[in-house]
Formats: structure tokens, C-alpha cells, sequence
């Protein structure tokens, strides 16, 4: 496994967000989270990618302890996210946004960025030609020097995929994608995430409530309620699993029968 929670547990003020949780991620794999609003799922991310120390349970990364690291950690060990909200640094270009997330592998000193020296040129120039070619296959290359901010809401949701893709990771945390996209672009997303997995060779965790999109490309689903994991399996087993429906509908799936 690339990733395995075990027993994963965090509460905040006595109310349990997450409560013996454990999900695994394999090399490669396409692995779904859903569950109603508040089930935990972002929460979830966040232990993941080291925003929050579980209070309990064990997070390990290609068979290493990492429980308790921080982001920026978890970032250099392989891990990158994206976030429910867009979060991109508005005053930087499109270009610079994915050049941002490159910073930590470029290997050169702070007394060679102060005198721009060849090591300086070097590193600056591989970084530029990685973002680019990033930029190229979102389709963004021809806006490169426009200020992030300044793109369609569609277009920020894929930058922001860019930006996660250039630190290299093995494992891509992708927190509902699809939120505020028109069906065009939920279509154009699906083939998109296929073709980020194909072509980069990478594991995807995926929190979404758009249900095609998760059962059209998910190999397997995992759904939390109330922090606590009910239900894991096949889309086609997740689609029919009686308690996973009671979840979403509110209500024992016999009463609805009767009626």
C-alpha cells in the first residue's frame, strides 16, 4: 500500500470529526471518499496532508510512520492536495503558480538565488520548462502570463491541479474538483483526472459529490457519515449498499419501501 490509515481518530471540543478510521491507498489506484456534508471527508485530507495530528491512529506513507508530520513534510514526501475553495496566490501569474510548488526541489542555495549564479540559471530554467509543459496539457499555456484571478472558475480548478502536479507527488489529494463546474466541464474533468493518472503514473484520493464522476472513474469508494466509516467497496457495491443509501436519504431504506 502507498498509504495506510489505521485506526484514525480526531475530535475537536469532545465532537468527533473522525472515529477509527482506516482507509489504504495502493500504487496506482483511483480511490473515492464520499459521504453527506460534515461526514468528515476534508477532515480526513487534512490528517492526510499533515494539516491536522490525528489524536489517535497511525498514517503511514510508503511503510514510514508519518503521523503527527506537517504539511510541509508530507508535501516533500510525496503528497500533494488540492482544496474544497480555490486557493491560488492571486497577485502571482498562472505561470508562477505552478512555479511556486517546484520551489523545494530545485537544489540551489540562498547564496546562489542572491548572486544568480549558473546553478541559480540552471534550476530557474528546468522550472520554468516543467511548468510550461504542465500548463501545456491543462491547456493553460496560452495564459501563462495572466494573473491567476483573472481566469474562468473552470480554468482556476484546473491550475490549481497544475500547481499540486509540479511538486511531483506519488499520491494526489483531489477535495471535490468538480464543485461549481457546469456538466460540460465535469465531462471534460472526468477525462481529464483519467488521463492526470495514465500519463503521470500516480495514486488519487478523491472527495466529490457528484456521483457520475466518482463511479465512472473511482476503482473504489470508501463513504464516511458522522466521522465514521460505513460502508467500502466496488462503485457497483457502494451504489446498492443499504447503509450508504439510509446516509444520503436521511431515513431507514425500509421506510421509504413502505411508502
Amino acid at each position: 500500500m502507498l498509504l495506510d490509515l489505521t485506526g484514525v481518530q480526531l475530535s475537536f471540543g469532545g465532537l468527533y470529526a473522525l472515529r477509527d478510521f482506516s482507509l489504504s491507498v495502493g500504487e496506482g489506484e483511483m480511490v473515492g471518499l464520499i459521504g453527506p456534508n460534515g461526514a468528515g471527508k476534508t477532515t480526513t485530507f487534512n490528517v492526510i496532508s499533515g494539516l491536522y495530528p490525528p489524536s489517535k491512529g497511525v498514517v503511514r506513507f510508503r511503510d514510514q510512520d508519518l503521523t503527527g508530520c506537517p504539511a510541509h513534510e508530507m508535501a516533500a514526501r510525496g503528497i500533494a492536495r488540492t482544496f474544497q475553495n480555490i486557493r491560488l496566490f492571486d497577485r502571482l501569474t498562472v505561470l508562477e503558480n505552478v512555479q511556486v510548488a517546484s520551489h523545494w526541489r530545485r537544489g540551489y542555495r540562498l547564496w546562489d538565488a542572491a548572486f544568480r549564479n549558473s546553478r541559480f540559471a540552471e534550476a530557474e530554467q528546468g522550472s520554468d520548462e516543467e511548468a510550461e509543459a504542465l500548463l501545456a496539457t491543462f491547456g493553460l499555456y496560452e495564459r501563462k502570463h495572466e494573473r491567476a484571478t483573472s481566469l474562468p472558475y473552470g480554468e482556476q480548478r484546473r491550475l490549481e491541479i497544475a500547481r499540486a502536479l509540479a511538486s511531483k507527488p506519488s499520491l494526489l489529494l483531489l477535495d471535490e474538483p468538480a464543485a461549481g463546474m457546469n456538466p460540460a466541464e465535469i465531462t471534460a474533468l472526468i477525462a481529464l483526472i483519467a488521463r492526470i493518472r495514465e500519463e503521470f503514473g500516480i495514486s488519487i484520493l478523491l472527495i466529490e459529490h457528484h456521483m457520475h464522476l466518482v463511479m465512472g472513474i473511482c476503482q473504489r469508494i470508501a463513504v464516511l457519515d458522522f466521522g465514521v466509516k460505513i460502508a467500502e467497496g466496488t462503485p457497483d457495491e457502494i451504489r446498492t449498499n443499504t447503509r450508504v443509501i439510509e446516509a444520503y436519504l436521511g431515513e431507514p431504506v425500509e421506510n421509504e419501501r413502505r411508502q
